[in-house]
């Protein structure tokens, strides 16, 4: 089968387009031949080597959409099944295996365009608002990176569970408009994120922020962070640890939390299928839809990693097999 490996850390010229061999099932595993798979941001900082250490040769990728070709005899799955998964070696290839419990059944109705655009981005999401965050109506939020994959998902989330104010920021103030469509009712820069928060909440602050950029932006948001407000810590693109005092939460009965989607899926696998169920069924009932950038072909996968690390791009970026 054909598959983007890399053997070493470095730029996107280490993807290679390359003939490895079917991967084979295990016990409780099956063998999907993927449609389309997402290129996430994680994807990139794996890459280079800043997310853990490198196993080579290695193949990239969190999740795809695809069709079962192979299962156990006591599988719940069936060949033809069309599903969502996140598979267990990477997911730029032709062929992926799954553990059964990181597997879930889409409708026909859902395209696989659309299947393979909301695994990681939208379970994440849909956790972060629900069970993290725990968000109310009368809730203030700032989502941070907010034309992104999961910022895009999150504001269209929020937006649907009724949140009253959502503030989005941005690096570069031309995808403003994009962001209000999902449903943001504030857009701003990171570099005015703190004196608009407080403008747009009578100097009180937000009530939750989605944290995904880390470093500086941390630190800032604790600048606009209302008392009794909670700080959703998922992800530091900006490649720096955000810091913070203990003064900066005791006194004003603050919140940190962190969560990781990959971290569950590891140690907490069920944790996720029944919000697998949720999210399918906004999908299929179109309640929201998942604004897709730019879908490239496997064997350019180099060319949509060099588009995600330009940030220049709006929604999510797929790789068709």
């Amino acid at each position: 089968m054909k598959a983007i490996v890399q053997n070493k850390f470095d730029d996107a010229s280490v993807l290679s387009y390359s003939d490895v061999e079917i991967p084979k099932i295990g016990d409780k595993e099956c063998l999907i031949k993927v449609a389309y798979t997402s290129v996430n941001y994680a994807d990139i900082k794996a890459r280079n080597g800043n997310k853990g250490k490198g196993n080579f040769p290695l193949i990239l990728g969190l999740d795809a959409a695809g069709t079962i070709v192979e299962a156990n005899a006591n599988s719940p799955f069936s060949i033809g099944d069309r599903v969502i998964a996140f598979p267990k070696n990477g997911s730029y290839a032709e062929y992926v295996v799954a553990n059964e419990k990181l597997v879930f059944k889409i409708p026909d109705s859902l395209s696989f365009e659309q299947a393979a655009a909301m695994p990681t981005v939208s379970i994440l999401s849909y956790i972060l608002l629900h069970e993290i965050g725990q968000i109310k109506n009368t809730d203030t939020i700032v989502i941070h990176s907010a034309a992104g994959g999961v910022g895009s998902m999150l504001v269209q989330l929020a937006k649907l569970s009724g949140v009253q104010k959502i503030i989005g920021t941005v690096g570069n103030i031309e995808k403003e408009n994009y962001v209000k469509n999902l449903g943001a009712d504030v857009v701003c820069t990171y570099e005015t994120f703190v004196e608009e928060v407080l403008k747009q909440t009578n100097n009180q602050g937000a009530n939750i922020i989605f944290d995904s950029v880390a470093g500086d932006v941390t630190r800032m948001s604790l600048d606009c962070l209302a008392f009794y407000g909670t700080l959703v810590q998922f992800g530091n693109s900006s490649g720096r640890a955000g810091t913070f005092k203990t003064s900066d939460v005791h006194s004003s009965c603050r919140n940190i939390k962190g969560f990781s989607l990959g971290t569950t899926r590891k140690h907490n696998p069920e944790r996720l299928a029944p919000v697998a169920k949720r999210v399918i069924e906004i999908f299929e009932s179109k309640q929201i839809t998942l604004p897709i950038a730019q879908i490239f072909n496997l064997s350019d996968a180099a060319k949509a990693h060099e588009l995600i690390e330009s940030r220049n791009y709006e929604g999510k970026v797929l790789l068709k097999v």
